[in-house]
């Protein structure tokens, strides 16, 4: 497990089809730095974990639990675990840092 982490150094995965982010774990949290094309669309889906988002920049439709709204920077998000949810990257893309606890197995 690291303690510093260098965003030039990791290497982003592929989420969807324009849709990339560079994770980093800890033993019960996880920072993910997502990048989304313009356009670029993360289909509806949920997980046992608790998330919690902030834009960094652009902006994105985010749809919760079947409430859709767009967020632009500083605007912050949460969505419970077990929660539907989508986002798709706005005109000019978008980049949101969200935290997950626990972990994500899957991007461990």
């Amino acid at each position: 497990m690291h303690a510093f982490w260098n965003l030039e150094e990791i290497i982003p995965r592929v989420l969807a089809k324009g849709v990339t982010a560079k994770i980093a774990t800890g033993e019960k949290m996880m920072l993910s730095l997502v990048t989304l094309a313009p356009g670029a669309v993360v289909p509806t889906h949920s997980h046992p974990h608790e998330q919690m988002g902030l834009m960094v920049s652009g902006t994105m439709e985010f749809t919760i639990a079947g409430e859709t709204r767009v967020f632009s920077g500083n605007e912050m998000y949460f969505v419970p675990g077990g929660v539907p949810h989508s986002a798709k990257g706005g005109p000019g893309g978008a980049i949101a840092l969200d935290a997950f606890t626990p972990p994500r197995e899957e991007y461990r």
